[in-house]
């Protein structure tokens, strides 16, 4: 079935922005129809993490159990042990669809399936803040291939996909990716989505899911930039600040979850990928009530997207460890905080080319310094980095699929409870 939306390029940005790396745009779909939907009730599914499948590292072994906590540069279950995301993003909550992309040609459990046998034990799940409004209608799905979503609203399509996902054994980050399907914004906050909902959405969000084990945290906001401070006290432009205050209100209802903080875009007059600049944290981490539940989480992409200085350097691409030390690397690898690098992807994986080198050089380091990643994206209609599948949503690209394999954890897999909300 061909998809029944029609599909965008998000707004490009300036001459200055492009200089800076901020040229990433994603081919998203948009539905205009508007209805109002029923309120949401029913019972969710919940996970505990009693078994692992092996995968090809060993990062996690047998027993491990949640809730997942930090212990310096590692994320650790509860005994201690060490566990390692290594997943993707599949995108679509946050667009006029609703729902993520894809549905239209394919069933919901099939995909989860597909990332499974991938070897991804992790899903990156973005959504908009409108994805909660009543008048919000989940599109572009094919109901005979998944008739178990018909009728549903935006939240209660969201809980099937969580459902689904975690059933697969696939542990779940959500992602406050924008305030609306028509883009991203620079704060957490826009003058149609006040700092309140921000924070009331994601209270919402970790009471609903609290007693699903595998639903592991929190993506607070995607991409700050422009604006966004780091440190400086202003509350109207201190990301640090934002953050803490987030994590403090999800954790008034459930303590259990990481809580993600992606860098913003610049350091005193430096200036990189949105979302990819940590370096503020070594003077002003981000410390909040719940000890150890910090994971940073910078996104980091290739000329693809904007042909950076750091690509055309003469000894590209010995000089990007250095690179990705700097603007991140660092606080894994001096035990500060783990990592997860929450988006990166390019087109071309395979060759000599700069884009393919430059993911090649970055999972090398991934694997050496034992970093968690979630890819971008599973999607192939991601209009700068294709996807992990091609343009039929159903083949695999081998060449990702070879470039990813090589850095991959154990899947945490869960014994099914049922409880209501």
């Amino acid at each position: 079935m061909n998809s029944p939306i029609e599909n965008h390029a998000e707004p490009t940005q300036s001459a200055t922005e492009k200089k800076r790396g901020l040229n990433r745009r994603m081919i998203l779909g948009v539905a205009g129809a508007a209805v109002a939907v029923a309120a949401v009730g029913g019972t969710v599914s919940a996970f505990t993490m009693d078994s692992v499948k092996s995968g090809s590292s060993s990062s996690a072994d047998s027993g491990s159990q949640g809730p997942l906590s930090t212990s310096g540069g590692n994320i650790v279950d509860s005994k201690g042990k060490t566990v390692t995301l290594t997943g993707v993003n599949w995108f679509g909550l946050e667009t006029g669809t609703f729902a993520p992309h894809g549905l239209w040609t394919r069933n919901l459990d099939s995909m989860f399936q597909q990332m499974v046998d991938t070897g991804f034990n992790t899903l990156r799940l973005p959504y908009s803040n409108e994805l909660f409004d009543a008048k919000s209608k989940p599109n572009g799905i094919d109901l005979k291939q998944n008739p178990d979503l018909k009728g549903l609203n935006g939240l209660q399509v969201m809980d099937k996909v969580v459902e689904s996902a975690t059933k697969h054994g696939l542990m779940v980050i959500l992602d406050q990716h924008r305030p609306d399907q028509w883009g991203q914004s620079e704060l957490w906050y826009t003058d149609k989505l006040p700092e309140s909902k921000w924070l009331s959405d994601w209270k919402m969000l970790a009471q609903r899911y609290k007693n699903n084990d595998l639903v592991i945290g929190a993506d607070l906001h995607n991409e700050p930039r422009g604006q966004a401070t780091w440190g400086d006290g202003n509350p109207k432009t201190d990301w640090k600040m934002a953050a803490e205050k987030a994590g403090n209100t999800i954790h008034s209802v459930n303590p259990n979850w990481l809580i993600f903080v992606e860098g913003n875009d610049k350091y005193k007059d430096e200036s990189t990928w949105w979302g990819g600049e940590l370096r503020h944290v070594k003077e002003h981490p981000v410390q909040l009530k719940e000890a150890n539940k910090v994971v940073y989480s910078p996104h980091e992409y290739g000329p693809g997207v904007y042909n950076q200085n750091w690509f055309m350097d003469k000894n590209f691409p010995d000089n990007m460890p250095a690179f990705w030390d700097k603007h991140w690397g660092y606080l894994k690898k001096e035990n500060t905080a783990p990592l997860l690098l929450g988006e990166f992807g390019g087109r071309k994986s395979t060759g000599k080319s700069t884009e393919a080198v430059w993911q090649q050089s970055l999972m090398k380091y991934l694997k050496k310094n034992g970093i968690s990643y979630t890819y971008w994206s599973w999607n192939p209609n991601s209009g700068d980095t294709g996807g992990v599948l091609k343009d039929d949503w159903k083949t695999l690209d081998p060449g990702k699929k070879a470039l990813l394999s090589d850095h991959q954890a154990p899947l945490l897999k869960g014994k099914p409870e049922t409880s209501s909300k």
